[in-house]
């Protein structure tokens, strides 16, 4: 087959970027044609997303992506997990796009406990985060009653781009899966769970599996007319698991290193009981339907957020590589933060929850900020060795490397602490994952690929990888 070429929009909470991949003669090249900045913004004490900045950028992208590549053959849209839109039925927003960060859901969230979070989490398989979009559509049904009659249809984020795109409105399987929604043991959404969480059925469709052609792009970018749409998976952790040069033998676990830290793999089943539950693992789904459990840890988020407390920190690769020569040579931290503790999720000050959390188990905290970076980075492997060392208890199987891509893969002291908590070898690829497995469902909808593993077979003869063996 001649040489295709698409383009992948992958937002992130901390960044967007279009991204063109061309596949031919079983090889990618990526070219990055449009990369901006995304941030949440606070408004009379709630966070929301700017839509209409985020679509212009998208915009923008792609008429990039048209200029470099005249025959774009398609393009797929993925964003993180959990956030929606309420629109009517001619697409208008009716109620703001609030970001999971957001407070106003902390009332519900503790309100779900005991004999129903068991009842929740045997029907959806997810655990009770204050950001699930369950939890968010509760508050959001509560508080504006008067919702259940101006909207008709709730769209995940990169649903609702897709729509400005295609004119289709439809969900897909994959996002619906981060929802707390969707029925654990079906594809279908959970009667238990909307009953619950007082969300109107008529507002969701039955998801869409992916890869799947969809359509055109819509009248309203009649420059981009006769490029194609696909339906990719549209959870962009979805998208970085498809991405991984995985062995076809399933003794690898991912791990999806951002703002996020995701630590999973991909089975036939789901991972639930009281175990399960008690551990907070998440029976998210891929595209096609099978499982990907996983659990998320706060990632570098963290490391992001502590920055800002700071007036020197690091702007360009070289400076970022002397900071973690610093923090390297620095002695391990007498004690580790819990990066699963709920005040380090949003707090004003980073610096200070932290600090403050130190102070709580009687640690000292760091004076510099290489000390923050090696408290973190050390932290954060702990939390993903304790994972995978979950993982293997509560299945029986044995994994025998773990496989990171995403900015965690950049930073080395991060993939040593990786390999040296889980006692496996991390493979890190510098990858853009999310962007990589959009493009590989697209390829796969389209005909160039046969399938995910022909193109993660033949994706994993021509990446460049580090390993980091454990000490």
């Amino acid at each position: 087959m001649a040489a295709i070429t698409s383009a992948a929009i992958d937002l992130g909470a901390t960044s967007g970027r279009v991204i063109l991949g061309t596949y031919a003669k079983n090889r990618l090249t990526l070219e990055e044609v449009h990369r901006f900045p995304n941030s949440f913004r606070s408004l009379n004490g709630s966070d929301y997303w700017d839509l209409p900045g985020l679509f212009a950028e998208i915009k923008t992208g792609l008429f990039k992506a048209k200029q470099r590549a005249p025959k774009l053959a398609s393009v797929g849209v993925d964003t993180w997990g959990v956030d929606y839109v309420l629109v009517n039925d001619a697409g208008r927003l009716v109620f703001p796009a609030h970001a999971y960060r957001d407070r106003r859901t902390e009332p519900f969230y503790e309100q779900l406990k005991g004999g129903s979070l068991e009842r929740i989490y045997e029907a959806t398989g997810l655990p009770n985060l204050s950001y699930n979009t369950s939890v968010q559509l509760q508050e959001a049904v509560t508080s504006c009653p008067a919702l259940e009659d101006l909207a008709t249809r709730c769209l995940f984020l990169p649903d609702y781009f897709n729509f400005l795109l295609s004119g289709k409105m439809e969900n897909e399987f994959s996002i619906a899966s981060t929802s707390q929604l969707i029925d654990v043991h079906g594809k279908v959404f959970s009667r238990t769970a909307l009953s619950y969480f007082r969300v109107p059925s008529n507002w969701l469709t039955t998801p869409l599996l992916s890869p799947k052609f969809i359509g055109r792009i819509a009248s309203r970018v009649p420059e981009l007319s006769d490029v194609k749409v696909v339906a990719v998976p549209r959870h962009d952790t979805s998208c970085a698991y498809d991405a991984m040069p995985a062995s076809p033998d399933g003794t690898d676990i991912y791990i999806s290193s951002g703002t996020w830290s995701l630590v999973g793999f991909e089975t036939t089943g789901p991972i639930v009981g009281p175990e399960a539950l008690r551990i907070g693992i998440s029976n998210e789904r891929t595209g096609d339907g099978r499982y990907r459990p996983n659990k998320g840890c706060l990632g570098l988020w963290l490391l992001e957020q502590t920055l800002t407390a700071f007036s020197a920190r690091p702007t360009s690769a070289k400076e970022w590589s002397a900071l973690i020569d610093a923090a390297e040579k620095l002695p391990a931290p007498k004690g580790l933060i819990d990066i699963s503790d709920h005040s380090l999720f949003n707090p004003a000050s980073m610096r200070a929850a932290i600090d403050a959390q130190l102070k709580r188990k009687k640690i000292p905290a760091p004076k510099t900020l290489a000390g923050y970076v090696r408290l973190i980075c050390d932290s954060l492997g702990q939390g993903h060795g304790n994972a995978v060392k979950n993982f293997e208890r509560l299945t029986g199987k044995k994994f025998k490397r773990v496989l990171m891509i995403g900015g965690g893969s950049k930073n080395r002291l991060l993939c040593q602490a990786t390999a040296d908590a889980c006692g496996l070898p991390v493979a890190a690829f510098d990858l853009e994952g999310s962007a990589v497995g959009n493009l590989a469902n697209q390829f796969i909808a389209l005909g160039a690929v046969k399938n995910l593993a022909q193109f993660r077979a033949n994706l994993s003869r021509t990446l460049a990888k580090k390993i980091y063996n454990p000490r």
